[in-house]
């Protein structure tokens, strides 16, 4: 079935997400969040989007074996929202940027490969939005990109 979207502030759901995992993360990653303004809203349904920032983040977490920086910053313009997720973990090969969103594609152990792809799925299909690797350096770190249309 297709989930129901509603108006929501953006801003709320990004932090709830980001102060969760935040508050059960290892004290050797520094958390940062930003945002331009206070209240951003938008036409989502809340428990997908707060799922797809808590994948985001995780994979970070992951990539930075428990010690970094991870910075979450949201920001606008007329009609877009931009959401982004970086850290300074091991980062990726250019060739890596679309395989990623493929599922079952993982670099890790253990993992089905299914979080990008549904995150991709979230994003793009219910929310008419697009989810990419903005950068990503080898041993610098990645940074994801949303964009998503903001209510005018």
């Amino acid at each position: 079935s297709t989930p129901e979207l509603k108006k929501e502030n953006i801003v709320n759901i990004t932090k709830q997400a980001f102060d969760y995992l935040e508050s059960r993360s290892s004290k050797q990653i520094t958390f940062y969040f930003s945002s331009a303004e206070n209240e951003i809203n938008v036409k989502l349904n809340s428990e997908l989007f707060g799922w797809v920032i808590e994948n985001l983040i995780k994979n970070a977490i992951d990539a930075m074996l428990g010690k970094g920086d991870l910075v979450v910053e949201i920001t606008s313009d007329s009609k877009k929202i931009i959401i982004n997720i970086s850290d300074s973990g091991k980062g990726m090969a250019k060739s890596q940027f679309k395989k990623i969103f493929k599922p079952g594609f993982t670099t890790k152990k253990r993992g089905w490969g299914l979080g990008l792809s549904l995150s991709k799925r979230i994003i793009q299909d219910y929310h008419n939005g697009k989810i990419f690797v903005k950068k990503s350096e080898i041993n610098k770190g990645t940074t994801f990109q949303i964009l998503l249309d903001k209510i005018t």
